[in-house]
């Protein structure tokens, strides 16, 4: 088949290209940049933007299926409006664009973000409550972008939403917000941990769990695709284990972490990191529920993630291999 992907140079893209790629189909790549790691993939290139609707008129054309990936993704407001921008208003584009060009099947993907939090309940399904005018910027995006995937599904395209929970793992070559957490942890460069954690997945689960459910998902069904809950404690402890490197341990109470956000901001831009605290990260790791189930995907199309550990001992072979660790790693992952 020929298929379509847009944000393919990202952490998932570049995984989910390569999968494509492995089963054999065509794949074409929005591009609005620069192609990254996907310099190295045989895939058709095209450049544009999901906000100009006539490069995606191009783009789409005599294409069989839509993998819709590219997302602003952020913990820190909406700045200039190129959050909701892009997560709705270019939602929207590719929505329009995919009806019109005859698309047989429209693969979005949403986040664990766009469901309301609510540590109290039971368990977080595809039945929890997306996020209204409550939410954050990016969540309140993600919810909206769904809502029209939804909607469009029920008039006009053949639509199926995945919702990845923490999304972790190999081949993370920008590196994401979670990959720069891994290294930040990594190199001693977070003060303090904080109570409470993710459901973090493997991207490579993630992948394969779109392409199942564009094989087996049902028109206008979400999949959750979630992994495991982990604790940033246990998570730094797991790096400690793996690496021999000693990672932060002390875990600071919320009230303090909340009162050295302005220090954590201006030690961030001193180094150049991207803050793993701010006020948003703060309240979805404390709002954050443990049991976040994928029990549909696993009954409709078969999805089972893998460990864990495996994930983050093969990210952190991955980043030591490709030289993102290669100054301060004392010997091989193993």
């Amino acid at each position: 088949m020929k298929i379509a992907v847009t944000g393919a140079n990202g952490h998932v893209g570049v995984n989910l290209c390569q999968a494509l790629l492995d089963q054999g189909h065509e794949v074409r790549a929005l591009i609005h940049h620069h192609a990254g790691a996907l310099k190295s993939l045989p895939v058709t290139q095209i450049r544009g933007d999901i906000l100009d609707r006539e490069s995606l008129r191009s783009f789409l054309q005599e294409v069989d299926v839509v993998f819709h990936l590219a997302a602003r993704i952020t913990i820190n407001g909406d700045p200039g409006g190129i959050v909701s921008g892009t997560n709705i208003d270019g939602t929207r584009n590719m929505l329009e664009i995919a009806a019109d060009a005859g698309i047989k099947r429209f693969i979005h993907f949403s986040s664990i973000d766009a469901i309301r939090p609510d540590p109290s309940a039971p368990v977080i399904d595809e039945d929890s409550i997306l996020v209204e005018s409550d939410g954050f910027p990016y969540s309140r995006s993600k919810a909206t972008g769904e809502r029209l995937v939804l909607e469009a599904a029920r008039e006009k395209l053949d639509a199926v939403v995945v919702s990845p929970t923490a999304i972790i793992g190999p081949a993370d070559s920008v590196p994401s917000l979670t990959g720069k957490a891994v290294i930040q942890l990594y190199q001693h460069q977070i003060p303090g941990l904080v109570p409470g954690g993710y459901n973090w997945v493997d991207v490579r689960d993630v992948a394969e769990g779109a392409m199942a459910a564009c094989r087996h998902g049902i028109r206008g069904e979400k999949y959750l695709l979630s992994g495991a809950w982990c604790s940033l404690s246990d998570l730094s402890g797991m790096i400690f284990r793996l690496t021999g490197v000693r990672t932060p341990q002390r875990v600071f109470p919320y009230w303090l972490a909340k009162l050295g956000l302005p220090f954590i901001s201006g030690y961030s831009r001193m180094t150049g990191n991207v803050p793993l605290y701010t006020s948003e990260s703060l309240k979805i790791i404390a709002g954050g529920n443990e049991h976040i189930s994928h029990e549909k995907a696993s009954r409709t199309f078969g999805y089972q993630p893998r460990d864990l550990e495996n994930t983050i001992k093969d990210l952190l072979t991955w980043f030591v291999e490709n030289g993102y660790l290669k100054n301060y790693a004392k010997t091989d992952v193993n």
